[in-house]
């Protein structure tokens, strides 16, 4: 069967198929539009995450676990209560991406539509909200005018504020393919840092951070100095003529000075854009994420707008979605700023969507967005708040303070698949949701796509659709006619018919053709894009090739950008800005991918990426551990050595937690500054300092059983086959420390020490490996596949215990730091692979298979092979052979 995989909104599709065992095999649907077949690492692994463990499995009532019957009652009466003497503005819902559109349009129509207000707000304000506002600012809708088949049909790939090789590996592959098949695309990538996207780059704009709207405006004006304007487009745009004189200041000359670039790179970028019959500009976070986050995403519209480059294959401005239905959410109102069915406030479509519904009292005017939501929690605003498949006491800003107004909220409701995250730790209500595979509805991905979400095992535990969830407590609270569904096919139809109610074509969503479609359609229903209608029975490919837009005249709007820089500005206390953003391996907070060993080696721990002038400006080592601050909180992690980092900016990832690492949640470093038009925080770009952070020890414990450290050290937990490695860090003496864990009882220990160097244990028990332990006054370096490997199969001799208690395998060579994630596949090996002549990617995949499989670590291939290069004596056989191989991308 097909289903969608849960992660990106890439949407890819994804094929399930049984093994002779009853095990479930992941693999890409090659008929899916999206990925055509491909999957990253992480939908590959999708198979490895459907186990119970750590899963939420019972509805519980301040720790107690009870039926579904009384949670519900529970928390039907609470909202009741809180309603009846505070007021419906006191409860607010905070939802997600990865909940299934079904599932999304029950809880925005019960709060919404029956408690009255619009306090319901998602994660997905964190990511393409601004995107949102550019969108219905430009074009009348939130309405992306784009698909992933314009990478086949452009002549210019524009990568702005986006890793795409890691955020979006699938659309990243589909490029590196166009660009083979068309040796005349070209791609700039726009970014502070150099990333793997920088791989496929033939130009990369390293600019100051959040200056982008500067050079997208030097753009246009470059576009109107150079005869670059559409004259067609004319008559279907307002503020052609005013948005070209707002930019008239802004020379290549001063775009390079303002984003401290080369005159000559701003240009080339310019001629590039110039004289491309066709570009796509593909965004995402680097844009989105700032507090001038929507002016960034209409001067990146305004340069498509005005040289026509819209609306036709191969053109357009295209926001990558992060999640995999931030899109869905968008399309049935998860957004406070949004009613329902991409309608908004005014008093005719309030009194539509009500006479719909059969509602009295709809909500009338916005909610509060998700910063500001929580900032009403901690101030005693809101007394109630039932958050859904997300976790922001991680993700969102100043997490501190987050974690603090939920602490201190009166009632706190989760629905959720785990049952231990930063946030259900929190709640005083804990309801099990269904996971993927479980559950059974549609998403929606960047291209407008819908797709459809299918359940293939059975659901965990007492388990239940998020859908039927909130639908129950709304009956309890009196709206039983209005949510009375028996099937998710039932919701979906209805959806479909509020998207053509009294639509005349006036509102872009409109999916009003299925809203007939009968319980086994919706079930077989293929991908299909938006508008799905009368006029596009069989769903639209691209919007806005007829150049009519949705803003009542029918025509498009330009708009004056003032381009600003970060609210948050370097100082002498905080000399540094801090970025932060994905890996290629984990997603979110981790709750999947983290449990998941081999998406787990790439990168284990949470890093800390600064330029080496940085490193020696604060007396830093490649290893060593760093205590990142800002104003609003502190982390800790490990110090990475890279010049792809610009001086004065570090990278730091989103994704750890504290189920994950002691102190590694990045989010709670961010200040909540956010967009003034999208609510969006500025995520990207904070004040801060960095130091050593000092311990006595450090050390790797491996432990096949389930442990929690104290308060008193650091440490990072890490999945492995078996086996939960640990990073710890401490003051005083390691022995002493591990002999105060209770660890070593009945054990036979193996020890090997030198004073105020290193001290190592084996804990063995009947003949089986109980316990590893190596420590060291700095990070010590131990084979870690041949450790896990022992727990399972101990070494029979004495040689081979040495070797282990060393850290090490008998014979051979540690495969070194994890590079292809797929089939397990380290640096040193492919390195000697390199030595042993094999100078291309597609050579090593021939020898190591590293980079066949879902291709995202063919730009880390590409680097060691350049790398390699140049360590070589020019003129060698292997510097000449490898000297010779085009880019990765054309490989």
């Amino acid at each position: 069967m097909n289903t969608t995989c849960p992660y990106c909104g890439v949407g890819c599709g994804v094929t399930i198929t049984r093994d002779n065992s009853g095990g479930v095999q992941v693999s890409g649907d090659k008929q899916h539009p999206a990925n055509l077949g491909r999957l990253c690492v992480k939908g590959a692994a999708l198979g490895e995450t459907l186990g119970h463990q750590g899963r939420l499995l019972h509805p519980q009532v301040n720790g107690e676990q009870v039926s579904w019957e009384r949670a519900l009652d529970t928390v039907a009466t609470r909202l009741q209560t809180v309603i009846r003497d505070h007021g419906p503005q006191a409860v607010a819902f905070y939802a997600s991406g990865q909940l299934l559109t079904e599932d999304y349009y029950v809880a925005n129509k019960l709060m919404k539509g029956f408690l009255g207000v619009a306090n319901i707000d998602t994660n997905s304000r964190l990511c393409m909200a601004s995107a949102v506002v550019g969108y219905k600012r430009a074009l009348g809708a939130d309405a992306v005018p784009c698909c992933y088949d314009d990478l086949n049909h452009t002549d210019l790939v524009i990568l702005a504020g986006s890793n795409t090789a890691w955020a979006h590996p699938v659309a990243f592959q589909r490029l590196v393919q166009a660009r083979k098949e068309n040796p005349r695309l070209r791609v700039v990538v726009i970014d502070p840092r150099r990333t793997a996207t920088c791989d496929i780059a033939d130009l990369h704009l390293a600019l100051k951070p959040g200056s982008d709207a500067a050079l997208f405006n030097g753009l246009l004006h470059w576009l109107v100095q150079h005869n670059g304007i559409d004259n067609e487009m004319r008559a279907v745009v307002n503020g052609l003529d005013e948005t070209s004189a707002s930019v008239s200041a802004w020379s290549s000359a001063a775009v390079a000075d303002f984003c401290q670039l080369p005159q000559a790179e701003v240009e080339a970028f310019f001629q590039l854009f110039l004289h491309a019959s066709n570009a796509l500009t593909l965004y995402c976070m680097g844009i989105n994420q700032s507090a001038s986050g929507s002016d960034k995403c209409n001067a990146i519209i305004n340069a498509h707008l005005a040289s026509g480059k819209i609306g036709r294959a191969g053109s357009g401005p295209f926001s990558l979605t992060g999640q995999p239905n931030a899109m869905g959410g968008r399309e049935v109102g998860g957004l406070a700023n949004q009613l329902a069915a991409h309608m908004g406030f005014s008093a005719q479509e309030v009194d539509r969507v009500a006479r719909f519904w059969h509602s009295p009292g709809v909500a009338d005017k916005p909610g509060l967005m998700a910063v500001d939501l929580f900032r009403a929690i901690g101030r005693g605003d809101v007394k109630a708040v039932w958050i859904m498949g997300t976790n922001p006491a991680v993700s969102l800003p100043d997490g501190l303070t987050v974690t603090q107004a939920l602490k201190r909220c009166p009632l706190v409701i989760v629905s959720d698949v785990c049952a231990q995250t930063d946030t259900t730790a929190l709640a005083d209500i804990l309801l099990p949701a269904q996971g993927w595979g479980e559950k059974n509805g549609t998403v929606t991905n960047s291209e407008r796509r819908i797709s459809r979400q299918r359940g293939f095992v059975a659901p965990a535990g007492e388990s239940r659709p998020d859908w039927w969830i909130i639908a129950q407590v709304a009956q309890r609270m009196g709206f039983a006619e209005a949510f009375n569904w028996q099937h998710p096919a039932e919701i979906f139809r209805e959806h479909a018919a509020l998207s053509g109610f009294e639509n005349p074509g006036t509102r872009a969503f409109d999916i009003s053709a299925l809203a007939e479609l009968t319980n086994a359609q919706w079930d077989t229903l293929k991908p299909v894009q938006w508008p799905v209608n009368a006029a596009h029975p069989g769903g639209c490919t691209r919007l806005f090739s007829d150049r009519r837009f949705f803003h009542p005249d029918g025509k498009a709007r330009l708009l004056p950008v003032v381009p600003t820089l970060p609210v948050a500005q370097q100082n002498e206390r905080w000399p540094l800005l801090l970025n932060t953003g994905r890996i290629r391996d984990q997603w979110h907070t981790m709750t999947r991918t983290g449990n998941v060993p081999r998406l787990m080696q790439h990168v284990s721990e949470p890093f800390c990426e600064l330029h080496p002038q940085d490193a020696a400006r604060y007396h830093l080592r490649e290893g060593d551990l760093v205590r990142v601050q800002s104003e609003n909180g502190w982390m800790v992690c490990r110090a990475c050595l890279s010049e792809d980092q610009q001086p004065g900016s570090i990278f730091v990832p989103m994704h750890w937690n504290r189920q994950f690492s002691s102190h590694g949640n990045v989010d709670a470093l961010i200040a909540g500054n956010v967009c003034p038009h999208s609510g969006q925080p500025e995520s990207k770009q904070t004040a801060v300092r960095v130091r050593r952070w000092q311990s006595d020890w450090q050390a790797v414990l491996c432990l096949p059983f389930d442990w929690q450290p104290d308060a008193g050290i650091w440490w990072s937990r890490i999945a492995e086959n078996g086996v939960t490695r640990w990073l710890l860090a401490g003051q005083g003496d390691a022995q002493s420390w591990l002999h105060q864990q209770g660890f070593l009882h009945e054990l036979l220990l193996q020890t090997a020490q030198a004073e105020g160097d290193y001290f190592h244990l084996l804990g063995w028990q009947q003949g089986r490996l109980a316990l590893g332990f190596w420590s060291a006054t700095e990070r010590p370096a131990i084979d870690t596949a041949a450790v896990v490997a022992a727990f399972s199969q101990p070494p029979t001799d004495a040689a081979g215990r040495f070797a282990l208690l060393a850290g090490r395998q008998l014979t051979g060579d540690a495969r070194g730091k994890t590079v292809c994630s797929c089939f397990g596949i380290g640096e040193n090996q492919i390195l000697s692979a390199i030595a042993g002549g094999c100078c291309t990617p597609a050579a090593l995949g021939s020898a190591l298979k590293c980079g066949t499989n879902c291709g995202s670590c063919l730009p880390e291939l590409a680097r060691l092979i350049a790398r390699t290069v140049n360590a070589i004596p020019s003129g060698s056989a292997l510097s000449s052979a490898a000297r010779s191989i085009p880019s990765t991308s054309q490989s």
